[in-house]
């Protein structure tokens, strides 16, 4: 009989100090989520412009996309759960200190407000589509107050946009997700992925080219808080240099700054530049990889964030 004395929990599956309990299901969600939360700013945004007849794909057409990818993604999260018979539960109080109460809330908005949206702009996709009887008179009562519908897809796909980063910064024990940069950076990556998605789905040249310089200009302030961000984390703690060194000689190394920032945000910059240039650069590639590169951030951050730890 061997004896052995056990001084810590650490050496189960699942404990510090390598935390492994979110896997594909949460990087997905978040992806899905900024995605959605990207295409229906846009939507909301040009039809408050006066832009519907002008940019009608991002108006009419790529809502329906988000819905997809609203329902995939909480498909994923339901995966996720360990109690998914509960999840009710979330919606029986509000806790506002809680991302994930935020969360739920806001999903309960965006949710309905981009079913509504799609609904009434339903014949950009089906000319024959007709709704009759009630359905029809909740269309056009959902027509007669589509502005206010548009104000409020715009401010809660911001909150979306956001929720999608905060819900990792709230994690104080994971030293590279406690960072305030997580929010606006997973917001500005959304706003592109939709930018992108508008850009692979327009068959306008003009809608096709100002989504180019819109995800140019979302491109260049995504690595500014990149670069802020690592900035942070080196002129902060010992445990926070430490979340750093794994995308700066660590094992995420190459397939953050390759992935990522060289194929999915620099690399899409440079064609995207070309292309207002007036080379022909097929507008569908860059567009393509930004979304790749969103997808990728999301899945690395989820990753090396749960190898991250305080020392003890």
């Amino acid at each position: 009989m061997r004896e052995v004395t056990i001084i810590s929990g650490r050496m189960n599956p699942r404990i510090d100090p390598h935390l492994e309990i979110w896997h594909w299901e949460i990087p997905l969600y978040l992806f899905l989520g900024g995605l959605a939360a990207g295409i229906l700013f846009f939507a909301a945004l040009s039809f408050l412009l006066n832009k519907e007849d002008r940019f009608s794909t991002a108006v009419r057409i790529s809502p329906f996309l988000a819905v997809i990818a609203i329902f995939i993604g909480l498909a994923a999260l339901l995966l996720d759960l360990n109690h998914k018979a509960y999840f009710w539960q979330l919606y029986t109080t509000i806790r506002l200190e809680s991302p994930m109460s935020w969360g739920a809330w806001i999903l309960m908005l965006v949710t309905p407000l981009s079913l509504i949206w799609s609904a009434i702009h339903i014949n950009s996709i089906f000319p024959s589509w007709e709704w009759k009887g009630f359905l029809k008179q909740l269309e056009i009562f959902f027509v007669k107050y589509k502005k206010w519908i548009a104000w409020a897809m715009l401010f809660s796909s911001v909150i979306l946009g956001v929720y999608t980063g905060i819900l990792f910064s709230a994690f104080n024990a994971r030293p590279l997700w406690n960072t305030s940069i997580l929010g606006p950076l997973f917001l500005v990556s959304g706003l592109s992925t939709g930018a992108a998605m508008n850009i692979i789905l327009s068959k306008d040249h003009a809608e096709k080219a100002l989504f180019s310089r819109i995800d140019l200009g979302l491109i260049g302030i995504e690595l500014f808080l990149i670069v802020h961000m690592f900035m942070g984390f080196l002129a902060s703690t010992q445990v926070q240099i430490d979340a750093a060194r794994l995308f700066l000689g660590g094992h995420y190394t190459a397939a953050f700054w390759v992935l990522v920032v060289g194929m999915g945000l620099v690399f899409p910059a440079v064609l995207e530049i070309l292309e207002i240039k007036k080379y022909k650069i097929p507008a569908a590639v860059p567009a393509t990889l930004v979304l790749i590169g969103g997808l990728m951030l999301r899945f690395i951050i989820a990753y090396a964030g749960q190898e991250s730890r305080w020392l003890y």
